[in-house]
C-alpha cells in the first residue's frame, strides 16, 4: 500500500508515516516510479506506535517496544526495560507537570497583585 492509504487506514499523516521511517520504527519498499509500498502488516506497528506515543512516550522510547511492535502491545506483557522506559517518562511529565503548575501559580500571583483583585484570572 502507498503511503497515503496506510495514512489514511491508520489515521496518521504522511509526513508522520516518514518520521516513523526515518527512526527506523517502520519500513518500506521502492516502486519503480520512486514511491513508498508498505506491506500491509505496518497497519498493526504504526496502529502500536501511535498508541505508545498517545500514552506519552518519545519515539526513542518506542525503539525500546520495537520486538512487540507487530503484535498487540496493549495485551502482551511488557519488558523489565519496556517497564523502566515508561517509569522513566512518567517521572519526567510529572516534572514538567509540576513546573507549569509553578508557573501558572506565580502567573495567577502577579495578576491578582496587579489589578488588586479587580481581574480574576481562571483557575
Amino acid at each position: 500500500m502507498q503511503i497515503g492509504e496506510l495514512a489514511k487506514t491508520t489515521g496518521t499523516t504522511a509526513r508522520a508515516l516518514r518520521h516513523y521511517e526515518q527512526a527506523g520504527l517502520i519500513s518500506s519498499d521502492r516502486a519503480p516510479n520512486g514511491y513508498r509500498i508498505y506491506d500491509e502488516r505496518t497497519v498493526v506497528r504504526v496502529r502500536n506506535i501511535r498508541h505508545l506515543l498517545a500514552a506519552g512516550l518519545t519515539l526513542d522510547d518506542v525503539q525500546i517496544f520495537l520486538p512487540c511492535l507487530d503484535g498487540d502491545v496493549t495485551t502482551t506483557p511488557p519488558s523489565d526495560k519496556a517497564l523502566q522506559v515508561a517509569s522513566e517518562r512518567l517521572t519526567v511529565l510529572n516534572e514538567r507537570i509540576a513546573a507549569q503548575t509553578a508557573i501558572r501559580d506565580r502567573l495567577k500571583t502577579a495578576l491578582r497583585h496587579a489589578t488588586g483583585d479587580r481581574i480574576r484570572p481562571a483557575a
